[in-house]
């Protein structure tokens, strides 16, 4: 799980945040032993989205990169009565791991998984998303961002995963497809007078965006 700060300060703020459930933790060891574990959003970010959840109380939450569910699994244990999430990815295996854990944590019937290309997801849907999380291949950042924008609620946020790309973003020698694509879509979001956004530095970097 890539961060930004020291792994001292790291496993600080780890021990200083409610720990997650028995299904969580199950879920850790789990995918920490499966090729691309780091892309697993983690304790911290995981009760970050909670937080968020807990906050907006959104009746549909969309996320884009399911993986092996921790965040979906963290944002639908504080889904209000009715509320549900509705989870994108293209990995079968994954996603029927994060099934098996969704339900050993008793929030499966709040999570609406769906298989296929998240561009396709996006445009079956009619929204409106309270909110939504984009955590899946970089490249297409700013696809995802265009394709939700128009369903997002007036007082919807869209959160985005990576932003700060492990401080890669600072290295003007990377001109490597993911970072670039980072860089794009960052500077994207800081022009566009549409919106109002926060970059933070949780983790690997989360920005939050609002409408205006």
């Amino acid at each position: 799980m890539p961060s930004l700060v020291s792994p001292e300060i790291d496993a600080y703020a780890v021990a200083h945040t409610t720990p997650p459930g028995d299904a969580l933790a199950a879920l850790i060891e789990v995918t920490s032993k499966m090729p691309g574990a780091g892309m697993m959003t983690g304790p911290l970010e995981g009760r970050f989205l909670e937080f968020l959840v807990f906050a907006l109380q959104p009746k549909t939450v969309l996320e884009i990169g399911t993986f092996t569910g921790y965040s979906s699994i963290s944002m639908a244990s504080a889904l209000p009565a009715g509320g549900r999430v509705i989870t994108c990815d293209i990995n079968r295996d994954t996603q029927q791991i994060a099934l098996e854990h969704a339900t050993a944590a008793g929030v499966a019937d709040g999570i609406d998984y769906r298989l296929g290309p998240a561009l396709d997801t996006i445009a079956s849907l009619s929204g409106p998303f309270n909110l939504v999380f984009i955590d899946a291949d970089k490249e297409n950042y700013s696809n995802y961002y265009d394709a939700v924008f128009p369903k997002l609620a007036n007082t919807g946020i869209i959160a985005v995963d990576n932003t700060l790309w492990s401080g890669r973003v600072l290295d003007d020698s990377d001109q490597s497809e993911q970072t670039t694509a980072i860089k794009t879509f960052n500077d994207k979001i800081a022009a566009d007078e549409r919106v109002t956004c926060v970059q933070l530095t949780i983790r690997d970097g989360v920005t939050l965006i609002r409408k205006r």
